[in-house]
């Protein structure tokens, strides 16, 4: 089989006036989902791309993996986390915007292609993330259910957002440099780097927006323990702690009014068995708790019955209310580590984030940000 090789992207933006993309994947071992991470990028429809892999200090080689595709890497001594990886290769890069995609995910032939239609089709737009699509690669439930459940929370939410994600995403280079990149000082482990960013560059003003359209396939095997680990240690508690930073609640993709009320639904919903079980009449309020829960989450279990059956939907309600109680676990805990913390609280309106250019330097999201390269 000949495997397609890409030049790198060249320094003027192409002829055509496509915008040129750089596509910077963080690994830390996992060659074989890389392989496959690579070879999805290969096989893009998109011509006007170069792929930068960055190597977290790997204890297994992943250079041969690289090179058989035609593609970049470089190695850094690691592992120092995949904020300060992505940092490293977008300033070695020089396409106009860069994607990052993560090593255990695959892109779509047209990924690419719609990243560069987004940011032509509104030249305004600074930021736009995709989501994983509806055939995630592990089989096992657990990794059905997680990976759908993210699908199902991007795929409601196209449209304008305040936040970003790197799994899938893509940023006007300039303005990524110009806010220095992911905080990866506060963020040496994978964690919510990538929603710090995009809330920082929603506080500033900037346009971030979710494309439904743009989808690429999950890799990862997902266990219990991984998950409760994920959620909890590395995304939730931190992103509570992000948003009393703000001091402002989000208010998109899985922070919504809707989910805070299903976490107190489920505190009560243990309340009321709790009840029960000294008093029987607790079980009418337990029903109708449960019922509630049912209702305000009724969407998305029916799009999981239609994706994947009626029991696989009836399996999905415990762990998707296991959910909501470890979320409101975060929320307490993040709290008491913030007041412990003594961390500032700031509105919107009066953050001044380390990280940010002042007026004068960030590039302006008035008109098209093209990069000023030599010839």
């Amino acid at each position: 089989m000949t495997i397609p090789a890409h030049a790198p992207a060249p320094t003027q933006p192409p002829a055509t006036g496509s915008p040129t993309l750089s596509v910077i994947v963080p690994v830390y071992n996992a060659p074989a989902e890389l392989q496959r991470c690579l070879a999805a990028l290969a096989a893009s429809r998109y011509e006007h791309f170069d792929v930068l892999v960055i190597d977290d200090g790997s204890t297994v080689s992943v250079e041969p993996v690289v090179t058989a595709y035609g593609f970049r890497s470089l190695r850094l001594d690691g592992p120092g986390g995949p904020a300060r990886a992505r940092n490293y290769g977008a300033a070695q890069v020089t396409g106009q915007y860069v994607v990052f995609i993560d090593a255990d995910v695959c892109v779509h032939q047209d990924t690419l292609e719609r990243f560069a239609a987004a940011f032509t089709a509104d030249p305004t737009l600074d930021a736009v993330i995709g989501a994983y699509d509806e055939t995630p690669a592990a089989p096992n439930f657990l990794s059905q259910y997680k990976n759908l459940l993210h699908a199902y929370i991007h795929q409601r939410h196209d449209g304008p957002i305040s936040t970003f994600w790197s799994g899938c995403g893509a940023i006007r280079r300039e303005l990524f440099l110009a806010y220095g990149g992911f905080d990866a000082q506060r963020y040496p482990r994978p964690a919510i780097e990538d929603i710090e960013l995009g809330m920082r560059l929603w506080t500033a003003g900037h346009r971030l927006g979710l494309d439904r359209h743009i989808t690429a396939t999950h890799l990862k095997r997902w266990t219990l323990w991984r998950l409760l680990k994920t959620d909890i240690c590395d995304r939730g508690i931190p992103w509570v702690r992000l948003m009393w930073r703000l001091g402002a609640m989000a208010n998109t993709l899985n922070v919504t009014p809707g989910q805070r009320l299903s976490v107190a639904l489920v505190y009560l919903l243990g309340l009321t068995v709790l009840l029960a079980t000294w008093w029987p009449a607790g079980w009418l309020g337990t029903v109708a708790l449960a019922a509630g829960v049912t209702t305000v989450n009724h969407d998305l279990y029916r799009f999981l019955a239609a994706r994947r059956g009626v029991w696989f939907a009836l399996r999905a309600v415990p762990l998707h209310w296991l959910y909501f109680g470890y979320c409101g676990f975060c929320g307490a805990w993040g709290t008491l580590l913030h007041v412990l913390a003594k961390e500032p609280s700031s509105a919107r309106g009066d953050i001044h984030w380390a990280s940010a250019p002042a007026a004068s330097e960030a590039p302006s999201r008035s008109s098209p940000m093209v990069e000023r390269r030599k010839p």
